[in-house]
């Protein structure tokens, strides 16, 4: 399956409610090929994936960014899941192997894995000044409630997140995919109680993806017969934002003295990306040039100083 999803948004005819549906099984499947993932972990990056493109699709600029981070406490460890404005998406967890049995109803225990004793952290770069970072504590560690209970503290949106991943016994993915449903401004009682009772008897979302539906047959079940319109599609892909400069650039900025025991070494670098896998290797010839360029930018800076500039030094040069 090719590694793409879709974003739909559709409004209420009164302009009191919104729906973004994302269909993300092409992106969760290339996730699956990224890292090596357990049954549970699958689902639970795949949910984590597609939040944070049902999040980030309202991002206006494409310098822009959304992060989400889940520190549960779970075997998982922490999940961390990306989404910029062109709608590339990716994400990581500390123990992509981990595992647990199924919960008490016979599904994967995505809670469990990911842990319920944490924090969720929103941050929100729109690509100018100090990004927004909004955090709450987990409620069930299951994502979709985490997201919905997000909105409703940290941005009082009255919100529903539904996420579904469906995870083949073999560990391959069936389907994935999710909604956010948000009342908007001026909404009346009358709305938010139908559609809630909408919401509360529909069927699994990963079982209706998994069957064909697609986003206007999503649409349609959760509105009924209140009139709706889509109002804006776009795609989203799985793709990590690394590169061999941006990590050379890493490795240049540690400290001198480990970037001189690391030329010392005579082994090279070698970094691996935790969102995607690539691996990086700079040989110690390039890892020579880089504390050489290193030293030569401490020793301009303290230069500088001395000169009469107010830029503090970050570091000696041994």
């Amino acid at each position: 399956m090719e590694n793409k999803g879709t974003v739909t948004t559709f409004l209420t005819e009164d302009g009191f409610a919104r729906l973004i549906f994302a269909e993300t099984t092409g992106v969760v499947q290339y996730a699956g090929g990224r890292h090596t993932l357990s049954k549970t972990v699958t689902a639970a990056l795949g949910r984590g994936l597609t939040a944070a493109v049902l999040m980030g699709s309202t991002l206006k600029d494409e310098g822009s960014s959304l992060t989400l981070r889940f520190r549960g406490g779970g075997p998982a460890g922490g999940m961390t899941c990306v989404c910029d404005g062109t709608g590339s998406v990716r994400g990581c967890v500390d123990e992509p192997t981990a595992e647990l049995p199924p919960n008490a109803l016979g599904k994967l225990d995505v809670g469990g894995v990911i842990g319920r004793e944490g924090e969720l952290y929103v941050v929100r770069d729109d690509g100018f000044g100090e990004p927004y970072v909004g955090h709450v504590q987990l409620v069930s560690g299951e994502i979709a409630e985490d997201i919905t209970n997000y909105y409703a503290v940290s941005e009082q949106t009255p919100t529903v997140c539904a996420l579904g991943v469906r995870v083949n016994r073999d560990g391959s993915l069936k389907s994935a995919g999710g909604f956010l449903l948000q009342l908007l401004p001026g909404a009346p009682d009358s709305l938010a109680e139908k559609l809630e009772g909408r919401v509360s008897v529909l069927p699994s979302l990963s079982a209706l993806i998994a069957e064909g539906k697609g986003a206007e047959d999503i649409a349609a079940l959760v509105f009924g017969d209140i009139s709706w319109a889509a109002v804006g599609s776009t795609e989203t892909r799985y793709r990590c934002s690394c590169s061999r400069a941006k990590y050379r650039g890493s490795i240049k900025s540690i400290g001198i003295r480990e970037l001189a025991d690391i030329a010392g070494a005579r082994e090279g670098a070698e970094v691996v990306c935790r969102f995607c896998g690539e691996t990086y290797f700079f040989p110690p010839e390039e890892v020579d040039a880089m504390y050489a360029e290193r030293k030569a930018e401490l020793r301009a800076s303290a230069e500088k100083r001395r000169a009469g500039e107010t830029t503090p030094p970050s570091e000696e040069t041994p």
